[in-house]
């Protein structure tokens, strides 16, 4: 048997390949859209791509499975499960729990585990040739390394009232039959740390059955369904707005993107037609390159693993935007946004020529711990925290008001015009995205308080 896992860290999204080595022929679970990846992991190995297996109807990022089975003529195996809500709307293979997917000598046999969405299912695969007994499990967003997947997606994300107690009963159940697998079994999740889809999830990228029913909570909670179904729901981080978007495009039939598009770099005259047209400009420099040299009203979000969530927070699907990037940096700013589908990148400009074509750019400097402290005790200022609820719920600053910053657009008219504002996250990453968001929206009383909570605890 062939094995290999393919991380997204933007994302942290896992996708794998598993290949039939007497036949030639392989498997890929969970693909994301830039599917060339898959592609030369095959070409490298020697294996014609046959099989394209989804464990359930993704919200986080969008699925390549359809372009891959474009590009490789590979069948697409989906889950069946759940109501008709639930249903893939374009050609496939019909899967329901206890079917068996055969791969040469390699077997997926199909179990539903509904709990995260309706139509959730794991993969258990047995390499026939080894032995007739289980040796891994493909999760998706079922069992996590430390964590279970959130129930609440569907409610929170795509507004869908009631589902998020139900999903969570489902949880509880479907948990119940994981712990009567052997316990050697590998678990191989859809995601690790830094996904939206849990709210604990680990590092490890994977785990076996018997190591999480020693450590991961929720399998502590197995004899009260009522004080689980409380736990789970608890405190889950925000869900992206773009969530409900992927819930849709991952469903229904759509335009497909067989390969990584090459993005425009913009003359100056362009450029002055873009803002004329008033698209969104993206500035992907560090935070501390912004602040010494920005063209306001660009929306300041750094090229870093949490860069597609944040587009996918600002950023809608009709509209088309610009992105300020080094020239060796658009490959993989655009593999970050098709991923999520966000694909109307009107072109691109290097800082080099953002320089060039604005001359003077403004620039700010964040204020410490002491200064925030004076401003405090002389009062009359509006200290806005943008971390998470829960976050927030955690500890912060005194009198502080807790603004998400991926809702902060919705809530523009809770920030002061009269008087000093400072701002502040965790370390000061999400602290100058909404810097930047405050200054495009015309607040010119803002101080960056960089530090963040980590300093103020310190």
């Amino acid at each position: 048997m062939f094995f290999e896992l393919v991380y997204d860290k933007s994302l942290a999204q896992a996708s794998y390949v598993i290949g039939c080595q007497a036949s030639g022929i392989a498997a890929v679970i969970d693909p994301k859209r830039d599917v060339d990846t898959y592609l030369q992991i095959a070409k490298a190995n020697n294996f014609k791509i046959t099989h394209i297996l989804e464990t359930h109807i993704h919200a986080d990022f969008l699925s390549g499975s359809r372009e891959l089975a474009a590009l490789t003529g590979a069948e697409m195996y989906l889950s069946d499960e759940g109501d008709e809500n639930w249903k893939y709307e374009f050609p496939h293979n019909k899967i329901k729990h206890g079917d068996i997917i055969k791969l040469g000598n390699i077997t997926f046999e199909v179990l539903h585990t509904p709990g995260h969405t309706p139509e959730s299912v794991s993969f258990l695969l047995t390499d026939k040739p080894a032995t007739t007994e289980p040796a891994m499990l493909f999760t998706g967003d079922f069992v996590f390394v430390g964590d279970v997947g959130r129930p609440d997606l569907l409610e929170q994300a795509a507004g869908l009232v009631g589902t998020q107690d139900i999903g969570a009963a489902q949880m509880y159940d479907s948990l119940q039959s994981f712990v009567q697998l052997q316990d050697y079994i590998q678990v191989w999740p859809g995601h690790g740390a830094g996904s939206a889809c849990g709210k604990a999830l680990g590092a490890v990228p994977m785990t076996t059955v018997g190591y999480e029913k020693i450590r991961n909570w929720a399998l502590q909670m197995l004899d009260d369904k009522t004080a689980f179904s409380k736990e789970l729901l608890a405190d889950q981080p925000e869900p992206p707005k773009y969530f409900a978007m992927m819930k849709k495009l991952n469903k229904v039939d759509r335009k497909l993107l067989t390969e990584v598009p090459k993005i425009k770099n913009l003359s100056k005259a362009e450029f002055e037609e873009a803002k004329k047209k008033a698209l969104k400009i993206i500035d992907t420099r560090t935070a501390e390159d912004y602040r010494n040299g920005f063209l306001k009203g660009t929306l300041s979000i750094t090229n870093n693993n949490s860069f597609s969530t944040w587009m996918g927070w600002y950023l809608n699907y009709e509209e088309f935007f610009v992105l300020i990037a080094e020239e060796n940096q658009i490959d993989d700013l655009t593999r970050k946004l098709m991923r999520i589908g966000l694909d109307n990148i009107h072109g691109f400009i290097t800082p080099t020529q953002l320089a060039e074509f604005e001359g003077a750019l403004e620039s700010y400097t964040p204020i410490d711990k002491e200064a925030v402290k004076a401003k405090l005790e002389k009062g009359n200022v509006q200290v806005i925290d943008v971390r998470g609820v829960s976050e927030f719920k955690k500890g912060h600053i005194e009198g502080a008001d807790n603004l998400f910053l991926g809702k902060l657009y919705q809530n523009l008219d809770k920030v002061s015009k009269d008087k000093p504002v400072i701002i502040h996250c965790q370390g000061g990453a999400r602290a100058a995205i909404a810097y930047s968001v405050l200054k495009a929206n015309g607040f010119d009383n803002i101080e960056n308080y960089a530090g963040g909570w980590n300093d103020w605890t310190a």
